[in-house]
């Protein structure tokens, strides 16, 4: 299919950059900087997938082996076990929502720094 449209300006977003080399990428995967940012990810994101997957083991564990605890109502027809699960999908949408933030003011200008650097921008 053919178009009218005009090809892009040289240095135009669209035009592909010049990738940086092997070396270049081993020499920032090794800097301070590099182990800083995978330090503030892995600080954050290990303790709390350890603290969810451990969160939803104690459900699927409560559900097996404590029916009568799971089965307890709270308000009308409504059980500590729908409660509990309820809460599992409420936990996931807050991780999320926290790693998020923590990404956009943490991480994301540590990575756009050696992004920029690497592109040659800095």
């Amino acid at each position: 299919m053919a178009t009218d449209a005009p090809p892009p300006p040289k240095g135009s977003p669209d035009e592909p950059r010049a990738l940086p080399s092997t070396e270049e990428f081993t020499a920032v995967q090794q800097s301070a900087e590099f182990g800083e940012l995978r330090h503030a990810h892995r600080s954050f994101a290990f303790p709390l997938t350890i603290a969810f997957i451990a969160w939803y083991l104690v459900y699927v564990l409560l559900s097996n082996y404590a029916g009568d605890f799971m089965g307890t109502k709270v308000v009308g027809n409504i059980n500590i076990a729908l409660v509990l699960g309820l809460a599992q999908f409420l936990t996931t949408f807050l991780i999320a929502w926290w790693y998020s933030r923590h990404a956009a003011a943490k991480l994301d200008p540590r990575a756009e720094a050696i992004k920029s650097r690497m592109e040659g921008g800095a």
